[in-house]
Protein backbone atom coordinates (compact mmCIF):
# COMPACT_ATOMS: atom_id res chain seq x y z
CA UNK A 1 0.00 0.00 0.00
CA UNK A 2 2.80 2.19 -0.22
CA UNK A 3 2.13 3.38 -3.81
CA UNK A 4 0.31 6.32 -2.84
CA UNK A 5 3.77 7.28 -1.02
CA UNK A 6 5.34 6.68 -4.51
CA UNK A 7 3.28 9.37 -6.30
CA UNK A 8 2.94 11.43 -3.71
CA UNK A 9 7.12 11.79 -3.90
CA UNK A 10 7.30 12.07 -7.83
CA UNK A 11 4.72 15.13 -7.52
CA UNK A 12 6.51 16.73 -4.91
CA UNK A 13 9.93 16.66 -6.49
CA UNK A 14 8.15 17.17 -10.01
CA UNK A 15 10.56 14.48 -11.22
CA UNK A 16 9.99 11.20 -12.87
CA UNK A 17 13.08 9.99 -11.29
CA UNK A 18 11.88 10.14 -7.62
CA UNK A 19 9.00 8.04 -8.40
CA UNK A 20 11.78 5.39 -8.92
CA UNK A 21 14.03 6.22 -6.08
CA UNK A 22 10.27 6.38 -3.99
CA UNK A 23 9.27 3.05 -5.47
CA UNK A 24 13.03 1.42 -4.38
CA UNK A 25 12.97 2.42 -0.75
CA UNK A 26 9.60 0.90 -0.29
CA UNK A 27 10.46 -2.29 -1.94
CA UNK A 28 13.89 -1.92 0.48
CA UNK A 29 12.10 -0.98 3.85
CA UNK A 30 9.41 -4.22 2.35
CA UNK A 31 12.08 -6.32 2.65
CA UNK A 32 14.37 -5.44 5.63
CA UNK A 33 11.07 -6.29 7.40
CA UNK A 34 10.44 -9.63 5.93
CA UNK A 35 13.91 -10.01 6.21
CA UNK A 36 14.22 -8.98 10.45
CA UNK A 37 11.24 -11.44 10.70
CA UNK A 38 12.53 -14.60 9.09
CA UNK A 39 15.94 -14.34 9.73
CA UNK A 40 15.65 -15.43 13.07
CA UNK A 41 14.02 -18.25 12.15
CA UNK A 42 16.07 -19.35 8.95
CA UNK A 43 18.73 -18.93 12.03
CA UNK A 44 17.42 -21.44 14.20
CA UNK A 45 17.87 -24.01 11.45
CA UNK A 46 20.87 -23.54 10.84
CA UNK A 47 21.68 -23.87 14.52
CA UNK A 48 19.43 -26.81 14.33
CA UNK A 49 21.45 -28.79 11.58
CA UNK A 50 25.22 -27.19 12.34
CA UNK A 51 24.97 -28.18 15.79
CA UNK A 52 27.95 -29.62 15.83
CA UNK A 53 30.60 -27.05 14.00
CA UNK A 54 29.32 -24.20 15.86
CA UNK A 55 29.78 -25.78 19.26
CA UNK A 56 33.20 -26.69 18.38
CA UNK A 57 33.58 -23.02 16.82
CA UNK A 58 32.28 -21.56 19.78
CA UNK A 59 34.35 -23.24 22.10
CA UNK A 60 37.58 -22.92 19.78
CA UNK A 61 36.77 -19.10 19.61
CA UNK A 62 36.16 -19.08 23.68
CA UNK A 63 39.18 -20.61 24.40
CA UNK A 64 41.06 -18.20 21.70
CA UNK A 65 39.61 -15.11 23.43
CA UNK A 66 41.34 -16.83 26.83
CA UNK A 67 44.46 -17.33 25.02
CA UNK A 68 44.58 -14.13 24.13
CA UNK A 69 43.54 -11.87 27.38
CA UNK A 70 46.11 -14.15 29.11
CA UNK A 71 49.42 -13.02 26.63
CA UNK A 72 47.30 -9.14 27.13
CA UNK A 73 47.36 -8.54 30.66
CA UNK A 74 46.24 -4.75 29.82
CA UNK A 75 43.19 -3.95 30.19
CA UNK A 76 41.83 -1.49 27.99
CA UNK A 77 41.90 2.13 29.35
CA UNK A 78 39.41 3.61 27.37
CA UNK A 79 36.67 1.17 29.35
CA UNK A 80 37.80 3.31 32.03
CA UNK A 81 36.46 6.53 30.63
CA UNK A 82 33.02 6.43 29.72
CA UNK A 83 31.21 9.94 29.44
CA UNK A 84 27.40 9.55 31.20
CA UNK A 85 25.35 10.15 28.43
CA UNK A 86 26.85 7.21 27.16
CA UNK A 87 26.59 4.99 30.26
CA UNK A 88 23.25 3.36 29.57
CA UNK A 89 24.67 2.62 25.98
CA UNK A 90 28.05 0.90 27.78
CA UNK A 91 26.09 -0.85 29.97
CA UNK A 92 23.74 -2.68 27.49
CA UNK A 93 26.87 -3.54 25.32
CA UNK A 94 28.76 -4.56 28.10
CA UNK A 95 25.65 -7.04 29.19
CA UNK A 96 25.35 -8.42 25.86
CA UNK A 97 28.71 -9.14 25.42
CA UNK A 98 28.92 -11.14 28.83
CA UNK A 99 25.91 -13.13 27.74
CA UNK A 100 23.79 -11.34 30.73
CA UNK A 101 20.32 -12.12 28.88
CA UNK A 102 22.47 -15.67 27.04
CA UNK A 103 21.94 -17.43 30.43
CA UNK A 104 17.95 -17.38 30.30
CA UNK A 105 17.69 -18.45 26.42
CA UNK A 106 17.54 -22.16 27.62
CA UNK A 107 15.92 -21.95 29.95
CA UNK A 108 13.29 -19.87 28.22
CA UNK A 109 13.22 -22.27 25.58
CA UNK A 110 13.26 -25.16 27.32
CA UNK A 111 16.33 -26.74 26.54
CA UNK A 112 17.59 -27.91 29.69
CA UNK A 113 17.23 -31.09 31.34
CA UNK A 114 15.63 -30.96 34.80
CA UNK A 115 16.49 -33.85 37.07
CA UNK A 116 14.15 -34.98 40.36
CA UNK A 117 17.03 -33.17 42.69
CA UNK A 118 17.40 -29.89 40.49
CA UNK A 119 14.86 -27.50 42.56
CA UNK A 120 16.73 -24.66 40.96
CA UNK A 121 16.61 -25.16 37.46
CA UNK A 122 13.08 -27.03 37.81
CA UNK A 123 11.90 -23.66 39.63
CA UNK A 124 13.13 -21.37 36.62
CA UNK A 125 11.72 -23.59 34.28
CA UNK A 126 8.57 -23.21 35.76
CA UNK A 127 8.84 -19.74 35.77
CA UNK A 128 10.40 -18.93 32.31
CA UNK A 129 7.33 -21.36 30.89
CA UNK A 130 4.74 -18.65 32.12
CA UNK A 131 4.61 -16.22 29.74
CA UNK A 132 6.74 -13.20 28.60
CA UNK A 133 5.52 -11.40 31.88
CA UNK A 134 7.28 -13.29 33.59
CA UNK A 135 10.77 -13.46 31.62
CA UNK A 136 10.28 -9.60 32.11
CA UNK A 137 9.65 -9.64 35.71
CA UNK A 138 12.80 -12.05 36.45
CA UNK A 139 15.01 -9.78 33.75
CA UNK A 140 13.91 -6.76 35.99
CA UNK A 141 14.34 -8.04 39.32
CA UNK A 142 17.42 -9.38 38.29
CA UNK A 143 18.67 -5.92 37.28
CA UNK A 144 17.56 -4.39 39.99
CA UNK A 145 19.73 -6.35 42.22
CA UNK A 146 22.43 -5.90 40.06
CA UNK A 147 21.94 -2.19 40.62
CA UNK A 148 21.22 -1.91 44.37
CA UNK A 149 24.59 -4.16 44.54
CA UNK A 150 26.60 -2.31 42.12
CA UNK A 151 25.18 0.83 43.74
CA UNK A 152 26.29 0.50 47.23
CA UNK A 153 30.24 -0.21 46.32
CA UNK A 154 30.00 2.81 44.25
CA UNK A 155 28.70 5.48 47.01
CA UNK A 156 30.82 3.39 49.45
CA UNK A 157 33.95 3.74 47.72
CA UNK A 158 32.97 7.04 46.27
CA UNK A 159 31.66 9.00 49.77
CA UNK A 160 33.92 6.56 52.56
CA UNK A 161 36.63 5.25 50.78
CA UNK A 162 37.89 7.34 47.77
CA UNK A 163 40.20 6.98 44.85
CA UNK A 164 43.42 5.58 46.93
CA UNK A 165 41.19 2.23 48.28
CA UNK A 166 39.99 1.74 44.70
CA UNK A 167 44.13 2.73 42.83
CA UNK A 168 45.41 0.22 45.86
CA UNK A 169 42.79 -2.41 47.08
CA UNK A 170 41.58 -2.91 43.51
CA UNK A 171 42.58 -6.69 42.58
CA UNK A 172 42.58 -7.43 38.86
CA UNK A 173 40.46 -10.18 37.97
CA UNK A 174 41.50 -10.62 34.09
CA UNK A 175 43.69 -13.43 34.33
CA UNK A 176 41.10 -15.35 36.48
CA UNK A 177 38.65 -14.38 33.34
CA UNK A 178 41.18 -15.28 30.66
CA UNK A 179 41.96 -18.83 32.49
CA UNK A 180 38.15 -19.40 33.34
CA UNK A 181 37.79 -19.14 29.68
CA UNK A 182 40.00 -21.32 28.26
CA UNK A 183 38.43 -24.23 30.83
CA UNK A 184 35.19 -23.11 29.75
CA UNK A 185 36.13 -23.63 26.10
CA UNK A 186 37.93 -26.53 26.56
CA UNK A 187 34.98 -28.43 28.70
CA UNK A 188 32.73 -27.76 25.83
CA UNK A 189 35.12 -28.27 22.81
CA UNK A 190 35.37 -31.70 24.64
CA UNK A 191 31.34 -32.45 25.43
CA UNK A 192 31.65 -31.55 21.27
CA UNK A 193 33.98 -33.97 20.20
Amino acid sequence: MGWPLAVSAALMERRPGALWRAIGALAAGHLAAMAAILAPFAALLVLVERQREIRIGAACLVIGLGLWLVANRRHPRFLARVAPARLALWSFLAATAHGAGLMLVPIYLGLCQVSQNDAGHAAASTLMAGDAGVALAVATAHTLAMTLAGGALAVGVHRWLGLRFLSKGWFNLDLVWALSLVLVGSVSLAAAL
